[in-house]
């Protein structure tokens, strides 16, 4: 009433406009993957949409904004860059800060950056986008069927750019300057190619060509079509890629397929597939809506899927194994050679076995010249080689196996307590290789590279670990490496912290593993140790023997190692690796004497084969332990099941063959509805000599044989066994747990290591320790194999530093108070 009185007595008959809202100014910093990705103009259409004034720039921290506005346009203006993000871009944290200075502009305009130490990321290469690949189908459009056709939300990224800031000038674009109308698109703030660092058209741009293996030219207007016609006629063709050469050839002929194996000296390790689209994938498999969306995302991965299609591809393509790793075309090029082509296309790396792809023309000509038939040119430089990820889906979430295209070098946020990082280079493993930079509260874990005992593939990784230093203008304070006194990654390590005058983190190897697998998970620094399964091949103990199947307490700091898989021995060492025979020999006799075992199982067809081995000679060196160091390895085990199956007995020809095989065997039925009652057994002992305890599988041999000696199907055995083990882990998990006491977190498991890659045994252990009211922690970031050692490797090492500079604090306000 009050109010109503007051506004009926005013004079003027009408409400005085409120007064007009102060105007404030505000620096506001973007920080995480926000530049090459068309977050400039994304903020400059913002500002304009909300009435802003101010100034937008790259520069080495990310983004800075300068905005003036009242205070409620502003705080509007700020939820619009979080809401309006683009869709290859990542928003870590939006830092912001008043100022105090009028505006100095009466509109809102992108201006220069200026350069400084690096803080930003490098963001992935990133599949053609919808729009990108609509302009190349159509007519017209001038960038019908351009090759390289891309824009800010699409196109390369990591394989172009060769320094920071992200800017054309430093991509291995510079050697191409635009036209007229690709700078016209350039400079428009409203159009998709602003900024757009690879931009180009069939005027300015990149060109692509076909040549003979002798290196002439082949004329033609359309060498995506004449390649492709090439190819549906049984050709094999190299064709350069995103971040390297690849190898094609038609993935449903035989004669095909069977030559470019036995051409690459691949025997059976299985080839990557490409389809056009998902219509024309689903003839070989029926990918779920997870799996889906994984083909369909700007990763572009190669994803792991069940063949369960109606038609099937060359039986080459993937021998001994039930999946295909599929992908769709990641680039322009891609998808105009799969255009007329609606079955599926092998599409593998552009090298020979173990080796690292191509990435240059000249250097393609000489080392696959005696394989391809046909070489799709083009005339853009490569800054590095960077392979197709791979990835599955486990519990409907998609896992990453291998990470590279599409993926790194995207800066992984580590956890709480990591902020005040200092620099740390973590050098990976010797397989599978990946290595670190760990800083300011993330870490950036390098492309895929391999196997580092390859001396091309070694030299790689060093340039590769040169190119990431210079590029993110990393000083490490400290480097981080395995135990192993072998590894080519520790030695690189030492040689760089010795001449850079720096200290050394020396990491266990199934530490590594959980650390990698906990700071994923975001488990903070400082939360109490946790329980965690290490199950792997081999890695360096701290007793100078190899390890491989670990139950572990552990933090970032340290761990302490609580049971293992029972040590058995590797006859002939690393032969034992090659050969799984030798393990199938050393289990069986570690289980059985020798008399009993040939009594008992004598008719089996595995004792058959290890009676015409030199077993004598065998079990003198195991007694002897010469050239037969013992093991509590998960891999081993498997290696040995599956060559007393028939399963690769004499020899692998790739890491994990024999387990791969083993579980592509396994009977879904059997796994689904047998009781548990029929899982082998396997026991859990407590009598080892050092104390820990231990899973002792001559149970379970026992129930194998005896089922073999029954004349049980392969498929139901090979069912069996890996539930039997998924009981036995989660047993000793449920054991352990009962035994902890004081402040830890008993009823959390981290998995890790490189047997988890079994989706079969990972979803049987994690399922049944979440039904046993355990939290899981599985990767999904970073590769439970060898290729995430470096994460775990970095935040183990900035731990520590941590630590080391808090003791040191502490004691020098000690001494102060001293001197006081």
């Amino acid at each position: 009433m009050v109010m109503h009185r007051q506004r009926a007595g005013s004079g003027s008959g009408s409400t005085p406009p409120p007064p007009m809202p102060r105007p404030v100014g505000e620096e506001i910093r973007v920080r995480g993957l926000v530049q090459g990705v068309g977050f400039r103009p994304t903020v400059w259409r913002l500002a304009h949409a909300c009435g802003v004034v101010g100034d937008v720039c790259n520069d080495s921290d990310g983004v800075l904004i300068h905005a003036w506005g009242d205070a409620w346009t502003l705080q509007r203006f700020i939820e619009g860059l979080s809401a309006e993000c683009p869709p290859l871009a990542r928003i870590d944290a939006i830092e912001r800060h008043q100022m105090n200075e009028a505006a100095h502009a009466s509109d809102f305009r992108i201006v220069p950056g200026a350069a400084g130490a690096v803080q930003t990321g490098v963001t992935p290469d990133a599949v053609i986008c919808a729009d990108c690949a609509a302009e190349i189908a159509n007519r017209a459009k001038r960038r019908y069927r351009y090759p390289f056709t891309n824009c800010t939300h699409c196109g390369p990224r990591l394989s172009i750019v060769q320094a920071i800031p992200y800017d054309r000038a430093n991509t291995t674009m510079a050697a191409f300057v635009m036209c007229d109308a690709c700078r016209a698109e350039y400079d428009d703030p409203a159009d998709r190619r602003f900024h757009a660092q690879p931009v180009a058209c069939p005027a300015c741009g990149p060109r692509v060509w076909l040549e003979s293996r002798n290196g002439a030219r082949i004329e033609g207007d359309d060498p995506c079509r004449a390649a492709s016609l090439l190819l549906r006629h049984g050709a094999i063709v190299a064709l350069k890629g995103l971040g390297g050469f690849q190898l094609a050839c038609d993935a449903c002929d035989e004669t095909a397929v069977a030559r470019l194996r036995r051409l690459k000296r691949r025997e059976h390790k299985p080839f990557a597939l490409m389809a056009r689209d998902l219509h024309a994938l689903r003839r070989y498999c029926r990918p779920n809506e997870a799996e889906c969306a994984l083909l369909a995302s700007t990763g572009g991965p190669i994803v792991t899927l069940r063949a369960d299609g109606p038609e099937c591809v060359a039986e080459s393509v993937a021998p001994g194994i039930d999946t295909l790793g599929f992908m769709l075309p990641s680039t322009p090029l891609h998808r105009l050679l799969l255009e007329s082509i609606d079955t599926a296309l092998v599409v593998t790396s552009g090298n020979t076995s173990n080796e690292p792809p191509c990435i240059d023309n000249a250097d393609a000509l000489a080392r696959l010249g005696r394989i391809a038939d046909v070489f799709l040119m083009h005339d853009r430089d490569i800054a590095r080689r960077v392979d197709d990820s791979v990835m599955r889906v486990v519990q409907g979430a998609a896992c990453v196996m291998r990470r590279a295209r599409g993926y790194a070098p995207a800066p992984l946020r580590l956890p709480a307590g990591f902020a005040d990082t200092p620099a740390v280079l973590a050098m990976g493993g010797e397989l599978k290789n990946t290595f670190c930079i760990a800083r300011d509260a993330q870490a950036i874990v390098s492309h895929h590279l391999g196997d580092l005992e390859d001396a091309l593939t070694y030299a790689d990784y060093r340039r590769a670990l040169a190119q990431y230093l210079r590029l993110f203008e990393c000083e490490p304070q400290v480097v981080a490496f395995d135990l192993h006194p072998e590894y080519l990654s520790r030695k690189i390590g030492y040689d760089l912290a010795r001449g850079m005058r720096v200290p050394v983190a020396e990491v266990q190897h199934h530490h590594a593993h959980l650390a990698a697998c906990m700071a994923e998970n975001g488990v903070q620094l400082d939360a109490p140790p946790m329980l965690g399964v290490a199950l792997d091949g081999l890695g360096y103990g701290t007793d100078d023997t190899l390890w491989g199947g670990e139950f572990m307490l552990a933090d970032y700091r340290g761990y302490q190692r609580l049971g293992r898989f029972k040590p058995v021995a590797m006859p002939g060492g690393m032969r034992t690796i090659d050969e799984p025979w030798r393990s199938a020999y050393a289990h069986l006799r570690a289980a059985f004497d020798w008399h009993d075992l040939a009594r008992q199982y004598g008719g089996l067809d595995v004792l058959h084969f290890l009676k015409r081995r030199q077993h004598a000679a065998l079990d003198a060196m195991i007694a002897q332990r010469v050239s037969s160091p013992r093991a509590s390895s998960a891999g081993r085990l498997f290696d040995a099941v599956a060559a007393t199956l028939g399963v690769c007995r004499e020899r692998v020809f790739y890491e994990g063959q024999a387990a791969i095989e083993l579980e592509a065997l396994v009977d879904a039925q059997t796994l689904s509805n047998d009781g548990d009652v029929h899982a082998y057994p396997f026991e859990i002992t407590s009598i080892a000599p050092d104390g820990l305890r231990m899973i002792e599988p001559r149970p379970m041999w026992q129930a194998l044989l005896d089922d073999l000696q029954r004349g049980t199907p392969v498929p139901v055995v090979a069912a069996r066994f890996h539930k039997g083990l998924a009981i036995a882990i989660v047993r000793m998990v449920e054991c352990l747990a009962d035994l902890l006491s004081g402040p830890v977190d008993a009823r959390s498991v981290a998995l890790s290591g490189g047997v988890f890659q079994n989706r079969v045994l990972l979803e049987q252990v994690a399922t049944r320790l979440g039904a046993a009211g355990f939290r899981v922690l599985m990767h999904r970031q970073v590769p439970p194999n060898d290729g995430g050692l470096s994460l775990g490797q970095a935040v183990v090492a900035a731990a520590q530093q941590h630590d080391s500079v808090r003791a040191a604090d502490v004691r020098g306000a000690r001494r102060g108070g001293q001197l006081r």
